[in-house]
């Protein structure tokens, strides 16, 4: 008899490669999504640098109330600013993710961030 198509046990295995495959995709794709995750984070923080030159060339002085006014990717919460001597300081979180991003501006140094005016994770 010559029958055409597939046999249970050939389907099986296809099913099975794919389950394996999708295996090894899933975690990769959820660590994809924490990578977008903290880059939306940097970035806000670093238009956030952007704002916060532009009212001190205004006012010759840095303001926590950006904060308020600043409008951050969606599912970012923050920033939280605060004023130092010589500059300020602010961080942001996430929804999604537990990690939050800082930066600062002058000389008092906010951990994650290590280099002035460059936003770190942690």
């Amino acid at each position: 008899m010559n029958r055409k198509g597939f046999t249970l046990i050939e389907l099986l295995i296809v099913v099975v490669i794919i389950g394996i495959l999708a295996a090894i995709a899933i975690p990769k794709f959820a660590n994809t999504k924490e990578k977008a995750y903290l880059a939306s984070m940097k970035a806000d923080l670093r238009n956030l640098v952007t704002a916060e030159e532009a009212y001190f060339a205004d006012s010759v002085k840095y303001t926590t109330a950006l904060g308020t006014m600043y409008n951050t990717t969606q599912g970012v919460v923050g920033p939280t600013i605060a004023t130092t001597a010589d500059g300020w300081t602010a961080w942001v979180s996430h929804n999604v993710t537990t990690k939050t991003c800082a930066i600062y501006v002058g000389s008092t140094a906010l951990l994650p961030a290590s280099k002035e005016g460059a936003p770190a994770c942690q």
